[in-house]
């Protein structure tokens, strides 16, 4: 069976970094058609940045998308899985988080960076 790192070996991984503001990520975000991406800190993950962080995060605080930071209103929390969990086990995972954003990004990064 395949694994979560088989799936995405060869994909280009779209991510942004801390210290973009929201209006730059939310505009690389559009051009790449993504709804959310990892932030990556270097090599290291630091979270990732949603719609959901634009809306729950910047719009109802009345933050500036302009000057708002990435690491400002980012999602630090992550669900991750091995690059060799088996998509059964990502399918299971997520179904038992009841979550549609239960996030895998260490298999994200350690295909894509290393």
């Amino acid at each position: 069976m395949a694994s979560i790192g088989d799936l995405l070996i060869n994909r280009t991984i779209h991510y942004v970094e801390p210290q973009q503001t929201v209006l730059e990520a939310a505009k690389y975000m559009v051009e790449c058609n993504v709804g959310a991406a990892p932030v990556l800190d270097g090599s290291r993950l630091a979270g990732i940045f949603s719609g959901r962080d634009i809306m729950s995060k910047l719009v109802i605080r009345d933050l500036d998308p302009k000057t708002t930071r990435i690491s400002e209103v980012m999602t630090t929390t992550l669900q991750t899985l091995a690059p060799d969990a088996s998509c059964e086990e990502a399918l299971r995972h997520t179904l038992e988080e009841k979550s549609g954003e239960t996030e895998m990004m260490r298999a994200y990064i350690q295909t894509s960076v290393s």
